[in-house]
């Protein structure tokens, strides 16, 4: 599933593409990807433009000239691509904008979805969620504040979404690798230094992941040098039996709350 990191991604290279550029087409391949009928959802963007591409933790808000608002959410398998008609992916398109001879695909929308919002309505979906990372405000003292009382393993908390808003699977077990701690630790169990390695690790990884195009395998434009950069700078995901680049100590997988985790039991903590 994209996480901050392939969203940033995304959100920076559509800004300097799609931006004030007119929609002139809206096709709807499958509509349960999208949250009125076509009709409606078609008559509402075409003509207009996206004035603004704005993320909050794993959405993309499309903020159209109309007021309204797309909000996207790739969900597990959902990508996108930008290019012309021969360009396409040879995947299934479950919506298609269209600028002029360029289009952006909407791939994959099986679990995710491209939602039509007014702002007030964006607002109140938004709200359920935690604050982004990044956020000036989530300073280590606010962030030990807001894990410790917690439940559960960093695990759980680093992914759920109303505690922290846009780390997944992957970024979970690569800011846990970076602070030497294990996912399966107990918020109450680590000291404020522990807190303090964390949350620079978190911002450390995020911004690093982000730097290289995060981990998403197909390139959102033909010629694309960027996107999936991070894939190949993972250290511990999805790198069951690897050497640790710390101590040399095989990667492990294991279960952490229900979900599966990657971490080196010799220098995690």
């Amino acid at each position: 599933m994209p996480e901050l990191p392939e969203m940033e991604n995304y959100r920076i290279l559509l800004s300097g593409r799609i931006t004030g550029r007119t929609i002139t087409g809206a096709e709807i391949g499958r509509e349960k990807s999208i949250n009125v009928a076509p009709e409606r959802f078609r008559m509402d963007v075409i003509g207009s433009s996206v004035r603004v591409i704005e993320r909050r933790a794993k959405h993309l808000l499309f903020h159209l000239t109309t007021g309204n608002v797309l909000v996207l959410h790739l969900m597990i398998g959902g990508i996108l691509y930008y290019g012309r008609l021969e360009d396409q992916p040879d995947r299934t398109i479950q919506v298609r904008i269209s600028f002029g001879d360029e289009h952006l695909f909407f791939i994959g929308l099986r679990l995710g979805y491209l939602h039509l919002h007014t702002p007030e309505e964006t607002a109140e979906l938004m709200k359920k969620l935690g604050p982004d990372p990044f956020d000036p405000e989530l300073t280590e003292e606010a962030f030990e504040q807001r894990l410790r009382p917690r439940k559960g393993t960093l695990k759980s908390n680093l992914v759920d979404q109303s505690v922290l808003a846009g780390i997944g699977n992957c970024y979970s077990d690569e800011i846990c690798f970076m602070a030497k701690l294990l996912p399966s630790r107990r918020p109450a169990t680590l000291s404020t230094e522990e807190y303090r390695k964390l949350h620079a690790s978190m911002r450390e990884v995020l911004t690093e992941a982000t730097r290289y195009g995060g981990y998403m395998e197909m390139p959102l434009y033909p010629g694309d040098p960027l996107t999936g950069g991070f894939d190949a700078r993972c250290r511990v995901y999805d790198a069951e039996g690897k050497p640790c680049e710390r101590c040399g100590q095989p990667i492990v997988r294991q279960e952490v709350s229900s979900k599966k985790s990657f971490c080196c039991l010799n220098c995690q903590h």
